[in-house]
């Protein structure tokens, strides 16, 4: 309180209004728990974005050869022109089945502390891997990418050229680590939050403050903070209270498939918040498509609170001002295929 009313007489030594004043008070709280959005993609460690790196980075991304039917691409699950997602509340993989999770956004992944829900990926590269070897999505190996790559000059030449120096570039690894390139200038920077949280007060409204508020004050913020307002830590789904099985199927018990440790049942990645409002069905189970519906059952599970309709709707507003600049990305000319370019596996599984 007295910093507020000190704050207050400022404003009218300054000539300004009390409004202008808690503005002022919120920016610098936020500011304090969150990272606005870079304008350009951050350095990674081992991975310099060359030129030539990220364009091969880019076309490997689009590279629906990567996979045994030679239909599916990374951009199928993480469609850029579909909010860095797929839509589907699961992914459908190989042979049409459906995938475990929900596919999380590609867009900001690079601000995450570790990929996947449950964290099993230390870095994009590592999860680049892991999708394409997987017989629920592209259901492929490292020795048929290899040998598929190796089939067409233009990737062989691509893969020296990113790689110079190296006897033999065309690699699983660094297929990998070309993609982890290219997503990694997969940002998006000039959210509304961001303006205000470089300076400009007037970037959110009235109910997106008030919803920012609630968001810190309520303890939103506690899992969901940085850059990417999530994708930091660990928390237990139903921290204070288990939701039904339709949002947490029982059979997922997320991080515990990786540590192997009673604790962690039930664990999973705090969600990246980044563009949220584009990225619906939530939750790793992806049933919950009402963003709104998704602040409530969060409110009640982590943090024990049923949060007000006129609190929920200012919280969703806030929400919404975290969808930056997505990226143009034109789609890239692959090349064709060759006599020595291994033939697409049928998609239809065996009875």
């Amino acid at each position: 309180m007295k910093r507020q009313a000190l704050n207050l007489a400022v404003a009218v030594s300054l000539g300004l209004s009390a409004g202008a004043v808690m503005a002022t008070d919120l920016q610098d709280r936020a500011g304090t728990m969150f990272s606005a959005v870079p304008q350009y993609p951050p350095v990674i460690d081992g991975n310099e974005l060359t030129e030539a790196k990220l364009d091969l980075g880019k076309m490997l991304f689009f590279e629906p050869r990567l996979s045994s039917s030679h239909l599916i691409s990374c951009n199928t699950c993480h469609n850029v022109g579909m909010g860095g997602h797929d839509y589907l509340p699961v992914s459908i993989g190989h042979g049409w089945q459906k995938g475990p999770r929900n596919s999380p956004t590609v867009f900001n992944a690079v601000f995450n502390a570790a990929q996947f829900w449950d964290g099993r990926a230390a870095d994009l590269a590592e999860q680049a891997k892991g999708p394409v070897q997987a017989g629920v999505e592209m259901s492929s190996t490292p020795e048929r990418v290899v040998e598929t790559l190796k089939s067409m000059p233009l990737y062989v030449e691509k893969f020296g050229k990113a790689f110079p120096g190296q006897e033999d570039p065309v690699t699983f690894d660094n297929m990998a680590v070309a993609i982890e390139a290219f997503e990694a200038t997969l940002i998006t920077p000039d959210a509304d939050f961001d303006r205000f949280l470089r300076g400009d007060a007037a970037a959110l409204n009235e109910q997106e403050k008030e919803g920012l508020a609630l968001f810190m004050d309520k303890g939103c913020v506690a899992c969901h903070s940085g850059t990417n307002l999530g994708g930091q830590g660990y928390y237990p789904f139903g921290l204070v209270m288990k939701p039904g099985a339709e949002v947490l199927p029982v059979g997922d018990k997320g991080r515990f498939e990786v540590t192997s440790t009673a604790s962690d049942e039930y664990v999973f990645r705090a969600a990246p918040l980044r563009n949220i409002e584009l990225t619906a069905p939530y939750f790793h189970s992806g049933v919950v498509w009402s963003l709104e519906e998704a602040v409530a059952v969060m409110s009640t599970s982590q943090l024990g609170a049923d949060l007000k309709d006129d609190e929920v709707k200012s919280i969703t507003a806030f929400l919404k001002t975290l969808t930056g600049k997505i990226p143009e990305i034109r789609y890239p000319e692959l090349p064709p295929s060759t006599d020595d370019t291994p033939r697409p596996v049928s998609m239809v599984l065996p009875e």
